[in-house]
């Protein structure tokens, strides 16, 4: 019955935070980690994240698989995959808190300064090679920083379907290359396969949910529930959630 309750907290919050990440395009990820580290523990809860992470991203990408932005998706892929399957590597190993708090610190300053510069430089295709390999690293390590590659997506002027998809399929490279280097460090366990497959009908649910919601919203809006989710990411990094 305990295990039941657990796997039906867990489906509850893979929903609602899917309809999150299908809305803000980010942002279910990094809220979901700190539920499935306090029902799961750590280590069980990143690898099992990107599983539960797979399946959303990829039902964003087909629900927005007329939007997708393929120049972006490359150069992106090209930086994360050997940054992501690095930091794959080290999970085992590497001290997290100092690295979500200054993740943290950086989130929030990316909203003062989106405030301070509301007409920021477009930023060019090549850039997304370094946010893909930032982004990369800092997900394998940390579980989600989909908020990091947020401002980059919106400083091109990226919004609503073709955000969501474009940054969705960017980070579906990632999360592949992190389920490698979870594989080859035996994090990926029986239990973690089998939680991730149970909650994917639930993530699943909440995306197509979320889809029907963002079409209904203006790009104003769409932006201002972006930075929001920044601000709230960013404030978890710095509790160390």
């Amino acid at each position: 019955m305990h295990e039941l309750l657990v796997l039906a907290a867990a489906s509850a919050a893979a929903f609602i935070l899917a309809v999150l990440s299908a809305v803000a395009g980010f942002g279910g990820g990094v809220l979901l980690l700190p539920v499935f580290t306090a029902l799961f523990g750590l280590r069980v809860a990143v690898p099992m994240l990107t599983l539960t992470q797979l399946s959303s991203n990829a039902s964003r990408v087909w629900l927005n698989r007329h939007h997708l932005r393929w120049p972006l998706i490359g150069w992106f892929a090209a930086g994360t995959v050997p940054l992501a399957i690095a930091g794959g590597l080290l999970l085992a190993h590497a001290p997290l808190g100092p690295l979500k708090r200054l993740l943290g610190v950086f989130l929030i300053g990316v909203v003062i300064w989106r405030r301070l510069t509301p007409h920021p430089r477009k930023p060019r295709d090549r850039t997304f090679a370094a946010v893909g390999a930032a982004s990369g690293l800092g997900s394998a390590l940390l579980g989600s920083v989909g908020p990091l590659t947020a401002p980059f997506f919106l400083a091109y002027g990226l919004t609503r379907a073709t955000y969501i998809g474009t940054e969705a399929a960017s980070a579906l490279t990632m999360h592949l290359s992190k389920m490698a280097a979870y594989g080859a460090s035996d994090l990926l366990t029986r239990t973690v396969l089998l939680l991730g497959a149970a909650l994917t009908p639930a993530t699943l649910a909440g995306a197509w949910v979320g889809k029907k919601v963002v079409g209904r919203i203006s790009d104003r809006l769409f932006v201002l529930l972006v930075e929001i989710g920044l601000l709230a990411a960013g404030a978890l990094f710095l509790a160390g959630l």
